[in-house]
């Protein structure tokens, strides 16, 4: 799989990793034995980021459990995600804990009270707990507020949605984060699922088949990395055996400008 630079302080990610939204909100030996298997399976395959957060629920937890023996080979993305200093203070403990001591990539979720969150980031930072630091939001209407985020010169990445039917970022934020040499991570590259029930038939994606493409989902995976300002994709899966197709999907040729717009054609149809 080929790999990118996260930001001008980061180091190199893998341009398909995984994300734990709903996915790893588990509980029980087997629910947590399948989710051991799925990272094991991304870590196999070379997509070893792993991107969670205190608002999923148990994933923090799970993917921690998943990455006993193995830590050592994935990239942790986190986040804290709250308005009271204490409760800050508890999640990062928390995550940290999880994470087995140390975060690579630590996020603003959704810019919440991100001042006091980015004074509190760049302390770990500072005592190497943790390594870079990003920001998201998933809301188009807080996309200049992200921005001001991103002038601040604070932070190394943003998460963002994209995908065929939220292009938003297109107008002002992916040129801002390549004019600044920030990351990007795309959440959502399905759209919630909703890009995913109406699959293309073969013949209609034939076209994409010299691109490594065989499904619907590498093609939208491949869609939003063939962007050259997107640095890597996180989409989350619950099945064993996914994440090996995903993780193709990270390999180059990239997609030229009718390659996007057929992928665009079939996603938008009614």
């Amino acid at each position: 799989m080929e790999r990118r630079a996260l930001g001008p302080d980061g180091f190199e990610v893998p341009v398909v990793g995984m994300g734990t939204s709903r996915t790893f909100d588990v509980r029980g030996r087997a629910a947590e034995a399948t989710s051991r298997r799925i990272v094991e399976e991304a870590l196999d395959t070379g997509a070893n980021l792993f991107d969670s957060s205190p608002m999923y629920g148990e994933a923090e937890r799970v993917l921690g459990l998943a990455l006993d023996g193995r830590r050592a080979e994935a990239i942790v993305a986190t986040k804290v995600w709250t308005a009271d200093d204490d409760l800050a203070e508890r999640q990062i403990e928390a995550s940290l804990h999880h994470a087995h001591g140390r975060v690579e990539l630590y996020q603003v979720h959704n810019l919440v009270a991100w001042p006091a969150r980015l004074d509190r980031l760049e302390q770990l930072r500072d005592e190497g707990l943790i390594d870079v630091i990003g920001a998201t939001h998933y809301d188009a209407a807080a996309f200049d507020e992200l921005m001001t985020v991103m002038r601040s010169g604070r932070i190394g990445f943003v998460q963002v949605p994209y995908n065929p039917l939220e292009r938003d970022v297109e107008r002002a934020v992916l040129p801002l984060a390549e004019e600044l040499g920030l990351g990007v991570m795309l959440m959502r590259p399905f759209g919630r699922g909703s890009v995913l029930r109406r699959w293309p038939s073969p013949t209609e994606l034939a076209p994409l088949e010299p691109f490594g493409v065989t499904t619907w989902a590498q093609a939208l995976l491949k869609w939003g990395l063939s962007d050259p300002r997107c640095t890597l994709s996180i989409p989350a899966t619950s099945r064993p055996g996914r994440m090996t197709e995903n993780a193709a999907a990270g390999n180059p040729p990239w997609f030229g400008p009718d390659e996007r717009d057929l992928v665009t054609r079939l996603a938008t149809r009614s």
